[in-house]
């Protein structure tokens, strides 16, 4: 998904399920709205991708997460970029 999107490490760990998943399936074009800049950035989730995120999705931890990327500790909603 970094390569995909060559978005920050800041906004990748921020990204929700909602912004690549729509009606249950991974959307083929994302969109990402930059904490820097405040702009939306557009990018195209490559097949491979699909298929891994798509995968990520349907485990068990990941049922009824708002975030796309769990944090290890249960405190935290998403990973940080630490």
């Amino acid at each position: 998904m970094a390569i995909d999107s060559k978005l920050r490490g800041c906004d990748l760990v921020k990204m929700k399920a909602v912004d690549v998943m729509a009606s249950g399936q991974i959307k083929e074009r994302a969109s990402v709205l930059q904490r820097k800049t405040q702009k939306p950035v557009r990018f195209e989730i490559s097949e491979g991708t699909r298929a891994s995120v798509e995968k990520w999705m349907e485990n068990e931890l990941m049922v009824g997460s708002v975030y796309l990327w769990l944090g290890r500790f249960h405190e935290r909603l998403h990973i940080s970029t630490r």
